[in-house]
């Protein structure tokens, strides 16, 4: 009876920490479904080509690599694997190269000539470029005001892009408020402060100059200045704590 009672209690004990086994494992592969389920940031599916001179395609990950084609500024680029980290610098823009799509052909890009915002066309309006963008970015922001005074009225139209990135808003302004396509985007290593003439103005031009301000190597200010006869404006492109602020200031005397 003895053993008859033993073999019932160690069977009993057995199922009991099989049981806890099983609910111990059950527990365990629910908390990793449930983990696994969160979905991931993913990045845009499409972006657009920057670079006023294009913005080369290539073979393989690097600058040195074959060149497949030139893509021009404006184009929408099939985004097929982001790098996700920055591992080079071209002409003062931290990006690396992601893996796109363009016109049936696969290669690679330098991402900081991409962009998520569409850059406006010339002669675009800055009020419908900034209504067009609030469909897909919200927090996209304009607005516009006159001053002065009669005989030197003023006219002032200011654009809030949701990004931190200069090099966004640089190609922004360059395009949508005229400012020549001879200035590149400034380098952020460099004096503190600097002044950049455009040695393509016309000959009525008095003035076409871009100013770079910056602080330990990071830009803090670029401001472009034109002036012709009767008629002048001021771009100013500053970072503000709801994104870069783009401004454009016309005087008319």
């Amino acid at each position: 009876m003895k053993t008859v009672a033993f073999s019932i209690l160690a069977l009993a004990g057995f199922t009991f920490l099989f049981s806890c086994k099983n609910d111990a494992k059950t527990n365990e592969e629910t908390q990793t479904v449930v983990t696994d389920s969160i979905p991931a940031e993913t990045a845009p599916d499409a972006m657009y080509v920057t670079a006023v001179s294009g913005l080369t395609l290539r073979e393989f990950p690097n600058l040195q690599s074959a060149k497949l084609a030139v893509m021009p500024l404006g184009t929408k680029v099939k985004i097929l694997n982001a790098e996700g980290k920055t591992t080079m610098n071209v002409g003062g823009i931290d990006g690396a190269m992601d893996e796109v799509e363009y016109n049936n052909k696969k290669g690679f890009a330098f991402n900081g000539f991409l962009s998520k915002f569409y850059p406006p066309e010339e002669d675009t309006a800055a009020k419908n470029y900034a209504e067009e963008l609030k469909k897909d970015f919200p927090k996209v922001n304009y607005s516009e005001a006159t001053g002065g005074t009669a005989s030197k009225p003023t006219k002032t139209e200011t654009l809030i892009l949701p990004t931190d990135k200069w090099h966004e808003a640089f190609f922004t302004a360059q395009q949508l408020f005229a400012i020549p396509k001879s200035f590149a985007f400034p380098n952020p290593k460099g004096s503190n402060n600097e002044t950049q003439q455009n040695n393509e103005k016309k000959k009525t031009d008095f003035i076409s100059e871009l100013q770079v301000s910056r602080n330990s190597n990071e830009l803090q200010k670029i401001v472009y200045n034109y002036k012709t006869t009767g008629f002048g404006y001021t771009v100013t492109i500053t970072k503000e704590a709801d994104g870069m602020k783009l401004e454009k200031t016309e005087v008319a005397d």
